[in-house]
């Protein structure tokens, strides 16, 4: 059931109101302490001089749960980050091969799109994959490019454009197949759309996913199994 492998991810301070502040999703993978989400989710910096940590949050036998997380290895350049977790292993998702995927098939995410309001219950959306397409589209004059924009467009690389609706707080969230629950990609509210739709006043509803290849060559160095 994918469900018990998706976590809340953000910070934890006990003597902060509320303690615990919500970034994003994750998912568990490999050998069941290992966590994938978006780079963009992770804090600029802890305090730790305050206690404050990096921790994921969800739900087991009806209680709110904690653990601490620590970054292990991050890819900006496709917005993804591996944490490891404390404690005894958690079920993990399998990953397939994301260069399978074609447009036209139907895909579902699992996350908390609007965080911890209505409390540790992820969210299930499905949406087909309407376009593979490049992470950034150039803009039609110079002064419209950024120093971040240039970076992604001398780098580029595709994503799948979904039909989907995902929020700010699905950002992490595992794409996968509704049937297998194989994972073919991570969910990208943020990263993707400033991107492609940097010249846009009003941004769309479209939704992304960064394919998973990129995550399984991120934790090709820890000797983690997809």
């Amino acid at each position: 059931m994918v469900k018990k492998s998706i976590l809340a991810v953000g910070t934890f301070q006990r003597t902060r109101s509320p303690p615990a502040i919500f970034r994003g999703t994750g998912f568990v993978v490999g050998d069941g302490r290992h966590v994938l989400t978006n780079a963009h989710v992770l804090p600029d910096s802890i305090a730790r001089e305050k206690s404050e940590t990096l921790a994921v949050f969800y739900k087991s036998r009806g209680k709110d749960r904690l653990r601490s997380a620590k970054v292990i290895a991050l890819d900006r350049t496709h917005d993804l980050a591996l944490l490891r977790i404390a404690g005894d292993p958690l079920p993990p998702l399998r990953l397939g091969d994301s260069s399978v995927v074609r447009e036209g098939e139907l895909y579902a995410f699992t996350g908390f799109p609007i965080g911890m309001v209505l409390g540790l219950y992820p969210v299930t959306h499905r949406g087909i994959v309407a376009s593979i397409t490049p992470i950034a589209i150039p803009a039609l004059r110079a002064d419209q490019l950024d120093p971040k924009l240039m970076r992604r467009l001398n780098r580029p690389y595709r994503v799948f454009q979904l039909d989907g609706t995902a929020y700010p707080g699905n950002s992490g969230s595992p794409l996968y197949h509704p049937e297998t629950g194989v994972v073919i990609g991570i969910i990208n509210k943020v990263f993707v759309k400033e991107s492609k739709e940097n010249l846009l006043s009003k941004p769309s509803g479209i939704s992304y996913a960064i394919p998973i290849e990129y995550a399984r060559k991120l934790m090709r160095p820890h000797h983690l199994k997809p």
